[in-house]
């Protein structure tokens, strides 16, 4: 009688030869163990002398049949592996836990028992490269704070051959990628101005950058009125407190590690503006500080640092805002500090911005005269400030340009890439022209209030502001010309994240710490 194991056997359920081999290691552990492996020469020899074998005792089919159910049944007894589907239910075939636990070893590839087969799928995946499909990943989507809600909701990932936490945008409260569960550090900075409430919550990547986990933004116009009165209105502080109570729902669902929140001019020059900060307080829990003018301006450079390039030798930077107007003049020599503020050589700050201005002139129904009236002002200004000029402030010079980060600019570079819909990726370090900066304020200017207040980079808050921006932008470029000027959307959170993460050291740590992954959490870049 000749050996049906003789030759090349066919395969069973499809399984692959290295899934042969690994029952045939798993039956060698059985027998280190007490269990029915495979039986030996001598109970193979019993078996076809007529003395059946302890694993051929069990029922099977009918033994009339084809050559090849007689070879499967052949190599089922001396296996003890189950057929195509032919073995007996539980009910038809009692038999005792180890046995039952062999069966199934043998009948499953993945569910091996013995230190061997474990560490072969360590990786969490099975044969042909499929995953398991009885394995499931917890991750985070929600993160919370300990002491506002005590637990970190989670939910099951039903994606199983991903071996790795996937990267999430916005989940920046733990890195999860495999064997790394460490707190990311996370920095928070608010900004409340004349027009706009401002909040940012950010985690440290490469080197002096971060990115963003969350953003808020909203107008305000906290400074609404304050020229003409000296105080802030009800109202306008009615939209700012109700503006930070969001702000303070967005900090209490992360764990921060550092914040500052910060106020600018409507509270430095309001009469009321200490009383103001105390009901913030006292209704949202937030403990804002006011900032005086120089703190400002060195946060607006340290905000833009990333955008100087290095080939430059002299920057003009400025930042529009609602009620007063920064501009820092920065020289760079040959050995430039990693914090491009120590490089400011004189600065100004402008007791005027979009707000103020508008309210003097009004900025609905804006005529050239009107516009150059206000252009006037602002130069007037400007004259005050002592600098002497700046060296590379030519047109026709290659290593001085402006950097200007304030809505204005950003609201003509929309306009100019004519954008459907503003974009901070596409506007935040765009370049403009001298041109094409030109072009396109005579282009708002032949505007009314409506056509403004349709474009999209635009819109009805701001139809009345731009132009007044404008007009503070045209006197800068009379003061300082140059052949081009680079947009940023970014200020003072930048400035404020930036420092914090630099005085922590947060960036030399990410160089050093083992396992450090920065690019785990998704999300825009600054």
């Amino acid at each position: 009688m000749s050996d049906p194991d003789s030759g090349k056997a066919p395969q069973a359920d499809g399984a692959s030869e290295a899934e042969r081999r690994k029952g045939k290691s798993s039956r060698r552990a059985k027998r280190k163990r007490g269990g029915h492996g495979r039986p030996t020469a001598h109970s193979a020899e019993a078996s076809q002398a007529g003395k059946p074998s302890p694993a051929a005792t069990r029922p099977t089919e009918d033994e009339a049949g084809s050559p090849a159910k007689k070879r499967k049944r052949r190599r089922r007894a001396r296996g003890g592996a189950h057929g195509d589907g032919q073995h007996a239910s539980p009910i038809q075939q009692p038999s005792s836990a180890p046995e039952h636990r062999a069966a199934l070893d043998h009948g499953h590839p993945s569910s091996h028992k013995s230190g061997k087969n474990r560490r072969k799928h360590r990786s969490k995946r099975g044969l042909q490269g499929r995953p398991l499909a009885h394995e499931k990943t917890a991750q985070i989507v929600a993160p919370t704070n300990a002491f506002a809600a005590g637990h970190v909701q989670v939910h099951e990932d039903h994606r199983h051959d991903r071996q790795s936490m996937p990267r999430r945008e916005g989940d920046g409260q733990r890195h999860h990628a495999e064997g790394d569960s460490r707190p990311v550090d996370l920095y928070a900075a608010l900004d409340l101005g004349t027009n706009n409430c401002r909040l940012l919550i950010a985690q440290p990547t490469r080197p002096g950058q971060f990115r963003v986990i969350d953003a808020f933004s909203r107008i305000v116009r906290l400074g609404e009125g304050l020229g003409a009165s000296g105080r802030l209105s009800g109202d306008a502080m009615d939209r700012a407190v109700e503006a930070l109570r969001i702000c303070a729902a967005k900090l209490k669902t992360r764990e921060i590690r550092r914040m500052r929140l910060i106020a600018t001019e409507a509270c430095r020059a309001a009469d009321n503006g200490e009383a103001f900060l105390e009901r913030v307080t006292a209704e949202t829990g937030l403990q804002l500080e006011i900032i005086d003018r120089e703190t400002e301006a060195r946060l607006a450079v340290s905000g833009c640092s990333s955008l100087v390039g290095p080939e430059a030798r002299s920057v003009v930077l400025f930042d529009i805002g609602g009620g007063s107007s920064e501009i820092a003049v920065i020289r760079i020599g040959e050995n430039r500090s990693s914090r491009l503020a120590n490089h400011i050589t004189h600065w100004t700050s402008l007791p005027v911005g979009v707000v103020t201005l508008s309210e003097r002139h009004g900025g609905r129904d804006v005529t050239p005269e009107l516009f150059e009236t206000m252009v006037c002002e602002v130069e007037r200004m400007l004259e005050h400030f002592d600098c002497p000029p700046v060296q590379g402030a030519a047109r026709d010079s290659g290593d001085f340009h402006l950097i200007g980060t304030s809505g204005t600019v950003t609201t003509l570079a929309g306009v100019h890439l004519d954008l459907p819909r503003y974009d901070r990726r596409r506007v935040d370090g765009v370049w403009l022209s001298d041109d094409e900066v030109s072009a396109m304020q005579a282009k708002l200017l032949s505007w009314d209030f409506a056509g403004r207040a349709a474009n999209p980079c635009i819109g009805p808050d701001r139809a009345d502001l731009v132009l007044a921006g404008c007009a503070i932008l045209e006197a800068i470029r009379r003061r300082w010309p140059s052949p081009r000027m680079r947009v940023a959307d970014r200020g003072l959170r930048e400035g404020l994240l930036t420092d914090m993460m630099a005085d922590d050291g947060v960036w030399r740590r990410g160089r050093s710490r083992r396992g450090y992954r920065p690019r785990d959490v998704k999300g825009p870049q600054t």
